[in-house]
C-alpha cells in the first residue's frame, strides 16, 4: 500500500489551516494538562503563579513536575510523530510506524539492558543506546520483511517487537533491584524527575526535524517512486538512508524520555494525509504537532479518568494510546493484502521424510514425560529421582504435591493451546493463524479480569465461561474485520488479530489497575503464569479437553476445510457450519486455558507447526502430537522459570515467547 503521494493537491492556505489548528489545540491542551497532578493544585493555583500571587510551594510543584512532564509530552509526541511519517515515506507502507517496525521496542531493550549492566547514563548516552538497539531492530526487521512487501514487513517488525519486549520484560524481572522504576516506564509514561532529560533530548529532536524538513523535496520524490525520483536527480538510497536514520534517531529520543508509546507514530502522520497534506514542508511540522497533542491529550485524558488527586494509580498515557490505536491500526491492516488468499498459508515449507506416526507418539510422549519429571526435580527445593520414586520427608512429600499439579495443569493447558491452534489454522489455512497472535487469547483475558474486577463475588465456576465468551467474541471480531472479497488473506489476518491482540492487552492492564492490583502481579498475569495453580484448576481444563476430543473425531471434516470451498461442498460438508463449530472449539480450547494459566501465547503456533513437519497435514493425527508438544512445551517453560531465578519465579508464558518469537521469525524468513 502506497502513501499518499505526488504534488500537494490542496491550496496552501489549507495546510496552514491545519498547523494553526493543530497548534490551537496543543495550546489549550497545555494549559488543561498543568493543571492536572495528584498535588491538588489546579490552574487557579498556575495562574496565581503567573501573577506572582501563589501560595507557597505551588512554584515548586510547577517547576518540579507539571513543566518536566508537559515537555516530555512535547519532545516524545513530536518526535514520534515525525519519525513515523518518514518511515511511512521511505518504505511507501501507512501501517508502518516506529512501533511497528520494532525500533521503540529496540531502543526499549537497549535502555533497560543498560540499567540491568549497572550503567547510569545521562540523557545523551542514553539516547545513543537507545538508538543503537532502534537501529539494530529496524536492519532486522527489513531483512526479514523486505520494503516490498507491507503486510509482511509489519509481521516481521510485530514478531521482532515481542522478541525484544518479552527479553527485556525478563530483564526487569530479573533484576527488579537494579531496574526499578522502568516498569512504569516501559508502559509508556510521562512521569519526569525533572526537566533535564527531556530538555537534552529537546535540542535533538529539534536538530533532527530540521534535518528531516532538509530533505523535504527528495521526500515528495521519492513519494512518487525510485524510478521517477532517480529520473528527476535524487540519490535514492542516500535519501532513503538518512531519511530512516532520522526517524530511527527520533523514535529513540521519544523512548529515552518516555519509554515505548504505542501507535503515536503511526496515527499522527496518516492522520494528517487524511486531512489533505501532500508536501512534506508542510506534513513535517503537521506530523510533529499533531504528534504532541495525541500524546499529551491522551495522558490528559488518563488523569482525568484516573485523577491522581483523588488517590488512583498513575494510569500511562501509553495505555491510552494503545487503547487509542488498536482499532486505528486495524482499520489500516484490514487494507492491507499479501495476494495469497487463493494459496491460504503465508508460510509454505517443503515436505520432508516422516517417522512412522507410532514412533513421533512415543517420542513426543517421552518428551513430555522427560520434561515432567524434571520439572519435579527443578526448583527453590532440590528434589532427587529416589525422593519422586519413594519420598520419605515430609517436605519432600508436601513440595511434591504442589509440583505434580502444577506441572499437569501445565501440561494440560499446553495441550489445550496447542489443539487451539490447530482448530484455527484448519479454518483460516494459515500456519501463523495462533490464538494469542490473533487476539484470541486477549479477548479471554479481557472477559475473565473483567469479571474478576466488576463482579468480585462472582463463583470461580463462572470463570472459563466468561473466557470462552471473551475468546469467542474476539473470533468474532477478527473473523468479521479480516474476511474481505470472498477470502482471508493470511497475512491480513494476523494482521487484524496484532491490533486486537494489542487493544486487548491495554484493556487487561487498564482493568488490573482500576481493580488495585499491583503492576508487577498484572505483568505476571498478562505474561502467563502457572504460579500457584492447583488441582482445582484441572476442572476449568476439563470443557477444552472434550472440545479437543471432539475435534479428533471429526477429523475428516478439518482435513476437508482445509482443501478450499468447492472440494468440501461437492462433497456434501455444509461449509459455514462446520467453519463456525470449529471455530467455537478453538475459542473454547484457548479460553479455557487462559482462565487456568492467563495469557500463554506461541504455543499455537509452535506445537502445530512441528507437529505438521513431523506427521503430515492430516488432522487424526496432527492433533494428538501436537498437544504432546504443546504440553512438552509449557511444561518445560515452566520448569525453566522456576529454574533460572529460583526461588524467584519467571511466567511460563515468558519463556515460550522467548522461545516462539525466533521461531516465528525463523518461519518468516523460510518463506521468502
Amino acid at each position: 500500500m502506497s502513501t499518499a503521494t505526488g504534488g500537494d493537491l490542496r491550496p496552501p492556505a489549507r495546510s496552514f489551516a491545519v498547523i494553526a489548528a493543530g497548534l490551537a489545540a496543543l495550546v489549550l491542551l497545555c494549559v488543561v494538562h498543568l493543571g492536572q497532578g495528584s498535588s491538588g493544585i489546579g490552574l487557579s493555583e498556575v495562574a496565581a503563579l503567573l501573577t506572582g500571587a501563589a501560595e507557597p510551594g505551588v512554584s515548586e510543584v510547577f517547576v518540579g513536575s507539571r513543566l518536566p512532564r508537559l515537555l516530555a509530552g512535547i519532545v516524545a509526541g513530536g518526535a514520534l510523530g515525525v519519525s513515523g511519517l518518514l518511515i511511512q515515506t521511505t518504505t511507501r507502507n501507512q501501517a508502518a510506524a516506529p512501533d511497528t517496525l520494532g525500533v521503540n521496542a529496540g531502543a526499549y531493550l537497549a535502555v533497560v539492558a543498560a540499567a540491568f549492566a549497572g550503567l547510569n547514563l545521562g540523557a545523551l548516552p542514553q539516547g545513543a543506546l537507545a538508538f543503537a538497539g532502534g537501529l539494530a531492530a529496524a536492519l532486522l526487521v527489513l531483512a526479514l520483511g523486505g520494503r516490498d512487501a507491507p503486510g509482511r514487513v509489519i509481521l516481521a517488525g510485530t514478531a521482532v517487537a515481542m522478541a525484544l519486549m518479552a527479553t527485556a520484560t525478563m530483564l526487569l524481572m530479573l533484576d527488579e533491584y537494579g531496574t526499578r522504576g522502568l516498569f512504569l516506564w516501559g508502559s509508556g509514561s510521562l512521569v519526569q524527575s525533572d526537566a533535564g532529560r527531556a530538555g537534552w533530548l529537546l535540542a535533538v529532536v529539534a536538530a533532527a526535524v530540521l534535518a528531516a524538513s532538509a530533505l523535504s523535496r527528495p521526500l515528495d520524490l521519492l513519494a512518487l517512486g525510485d524510478d521517477v525520483a532517480r529520473s528527476l536527480g535524487t540519490a535514492v538510497t542516500r535519501v532513503r538512508a538518512g531519511a530512516l536514520l532520522l526517524a530511527i534517531a527520533l523514535a529513540a529520543a521519544a523512548v529515552t524520555v518516555a519509554g515505548p508509546l504505542a501507535f503515536v507514530g503511526l496515527i499522527a502522520p496518516v492522520s494528517v494525509r487524511l486531512l489533505g497534506l501532500g508536501r512534506h514542508r508542510t506534513l513535517i511540522p503537521a506530523a510533529a504537532v499533531t504528534g504532541m497533542v495525541l500524546l499529551l491529550g491522551a495522558d490528559t485524558l488518563a488523569r482525568a479518568v484516573f485523577d491522581p488527586a483523588q488517590g488512583h494509580a498513575e494510569l500511562p498515557a501509553g495505555i491510552v494510546t494503545a487503547l487509542l490505536g488498536a482499532p486505528f491500526f486495524v482499520v489500516l491492516a484490514r487494507r492491507l493484502a499479501s495476494g495469497q488468499v487463493e494459496r491460504g498459508a503465508a508460510v509454505a515449507l517443503p515436505g520432508r521424510r516422516r517417522l512412522p506416526y507410532p514412533v513421533v507418539l512415543a517420542v513426543s510422549g517421552a518428551a513430555l514425560a522427560v520434561v515432567f519429571v524434571l520439572g519435579l526435580r527443578i526448583g527453590d527445593v532440590p528434589v532427587t529421582f529416589a525422593d519422586i520414586l519413594a519420598p520419605g520427608d515430609e517436605l519432600i512429600r508436601r513440595v511434591l504435591a504442589l509440583r505434580v499439579p502444577r506441572l499437569v495443569v501445565a501440561a494440560v493447558a499446553g495441550a489445550a493451546l496447542a489443539a487451539a491452534g490447530v482448530a484455527v489454522q484448519a479454518v483460516i489455512r494459515n500456519p501463523l493463524a495462533e490464538p494469542g497472535l490473533l487476539g484470541v487469547t486477549g479477548g479471554a483475558g479481557v472477559a475473565a479480569v473483567g469479571l474478576l474486577v466488576l463482579v468480585p463475588g462472582a463463583p470461580r465456576a463462572l470463570l472459563p465461561l466468561v473466557a470462552f465468551t471473551g475468546a469467542l467474541a474476539a473470533l468474532g471480531l477478527l473473523a468479521a474485520v479480516a474476511y474481505r472479497k470472498g477470502g482471508f488473506d493470511p497475512v491480513r489476518i494476523v494482521l487484524v488479530g496484532i491490533g486486537i491482540l494489542a487493544g486487548t492487552q491495554a484493556l487487561v492492564y487498564l482493568a488490573t489497575l482500576k481493580a488495585g492490583m499491583a503492576l508487577a502481579a498484572a505483568l505476571t498475569w498478562m505474561s502467563g503464569s502457572t504460579y500457584a495453580r492447583s488441582s482445582d484448576d484441572l476442572v476449568w481444563l476439563a470443557p477444552p479437553m472434550a472440545a479437543a476430543v471432539l475435534l479428533w473425531l471429526a477429523a475428516r471434516p478439518l482435513d476437508l476445510l482445509a482443501l478450499g470451498d468447492d472440494l468440501p461442498r461437492s462433497l456434501g460438508l455444509p461449509l459455514n457450519r462446520a467453519r463456525m463449530v470449529v471455530l467455537g472449539a478453538g475459542a473454547l480450547l484457548a479460553g479455557g486455558a487462559a482462565a487456568a494459566v492467563g495469557s500463554v501465547g506461541f504455543v499455537g503456533l509452535v506445537a502445530p507447526h512441528l507437529a505438521r513437519r513431523l506427521v503430515g497435514p492430516g488432522h487424526r493425527r496432527l492433533l494428538p502430537a501436537a498437544m504432546l508438544l504443546g504440553g512438552a512445551l509449557v511444561v518445560a517453560a515452566d520448569s525453566l522459570g522456576r529454574w533460572l531465578l529460583a526461588p524467584k519465579e519467571l511466567p511460563s508464558g515468558l519463556i515460550v515467547a522467548l522461545v516462539g518469537t525466533p521461531y516465528l521469525i525463523w518461519l518468516l524468513r523460510r518463506s521468502r
